[in-house]
């Protein structure tokens, strides 16, 4: 995260002036600034250059497995590999008109600021500093996450506090960056950060001893010590958490069409779970189905395609590439994954959780 001071209400300016204000006010911040440079998207624009060039350019990580990371076959899968084919299948009838574009922490935001990518799926955490100074927007949360602390079993880390005076990996341009920092400055302690460029080389780290301790999302400390080289039960997750993560889809901002298309599909998936719709049945719930709200989305009403600026069926497309919110989440995070993640925030509004869609109507 950049660190700026604030100030007061300015005036309008005209765009070179608006530029050099940018440069100031990200000063430190590398080529994030000078993406910053690269001006707003036209609403449209990202639509219409997807369809035209007949491909979607998806940032993801460069090997997060269960979020976005190639199989054996060269394959990406994963959560945020999946919501990249929703939003194909949706923009142009085929959820394999993708380009993944593996990206580190520290150059996902340039990326999408400089239009090298369409879209960002890449364990982003949606937080206030971003939309406000990058000028990037979230579509909404696609995964509910806290940070916590990886330890070795048989540290003498009981609790993230008996971390003070120790060397801890984190990696660079991520806010468990900040977080880290602001968690020990509040309670007038000190640590010892060790910034590591990409998350894969902070997990190495702390297996070779590097470090006490492995700050992270807690989906990443999960995976980190299931993959551990001497087993999962050499490493413990400390109890305490220290953030609220929620991750999701990012857009450039000024560019409403894309904005809202990008959520709507996100929404659309969360919504057919709650409904009964899958993969497996969608055809069927659509012929079948007396629910209006599902009809439109189903394409019954051709305004709302039209209005989004795709095809009529875009939401059965979606779903049919890569059902709804809870198949997805439980082939690449849960119980038909290796990582067998407990979906608890992520679970349905009506099963505890905290997934939630606006009315299809």
């Amino acid at each position: 995260m950049c660190v700026t001071s604030s100030g007061a209400a300015r005036p309008k300016i005209g765009v070179r002036a608006r530029f050099s204000a940018a440069r100031r006010l990200l000063a430190g911040c590398g080529a994030i600034a000078a993406a910053l440079l690269v001006a707003a998207a036209q609403a449209g624009e990202t639509l219409n250059g997807v369809k035209t060039r007949g491909e979607l350019r998806c940032g993801v990580s460069e090997g997060i497995e269960g979020f976005s990371a190639k199989d054996a076959s060269g394959r990406w899968r994963g959560l945020d590999a999946d919501f990249c084919r929703a939003v194909a299948a949706a923009v142009l009838g085929d959820p394999e008109k993708v380009e993944f574009v593996p990206l580190k922490s520290s150059t996902r935001f340039p990326a999408l600021l400089t239009k090298r990518i369409d879209l960002l799926l890449r364990n982003t955490t949606w937080t206030l500093s971003r939309e406000a100074i990058l000028k990037v927007q979230f579509a909404g949360v696609l995964y509910y996450d806290s940070q916590g602390f990886l330890v070795p079993q048989g540290s003498r880390a009981k609790a993230a506090a008996d971390l003070a005076g120790e060397a801890v990996c984190v990696e660079k341009g991520t806010t468990s960056e900040q977080n880290l920092s602001d968690y020990f400055a509040a309670r007038g302690a000190r640590i010892k950060p060790l910034v590591i460029d990409s998350e894969s080389e902070a997990v190495k780290a702390l297996y070779a001893g590097r470090c006490a301790a492995l700050t992270a999302d807690m989906s990443l400390l999960a995976i980190a010590r299931l993959r551990a080289p001497a087993g999962a039960q050499g490493y413990a997750i400390l109890p305490d958490r220290i953030s609220r993560e929620p991750l999701g889809p990012v857009v450039r901002r000024g560019d409403e069409d894309w904005f809202t298309l990008v959520r709507w599909v996100l929404h659309v998936l969360i919504a057919t779970e709650e409904i009964g719709m899958r993969r497996d049945n969608v055809a069927a719930r659509v012929k079948d189905t007396r629910d209006p709200a599902l009809q439109r989305a189903s394409g019954a009403d051709p305004r709302i395609g039209k209005a989004l600026g795709v095809r009529p069926d875009w939401a059965v497309q979606a779903v049919r590439a890569v059902g709804n919110y809870g198949e997805m989440y439980e082939r690449n995070l849960g119980s038909g994954s290796a990582l067998k993640l407990e979906r608890g925030l992520n679970n349905l509004w009506t099963k505890g959780g905290l997934m939630y869609a606006p009315p299809l109507r």
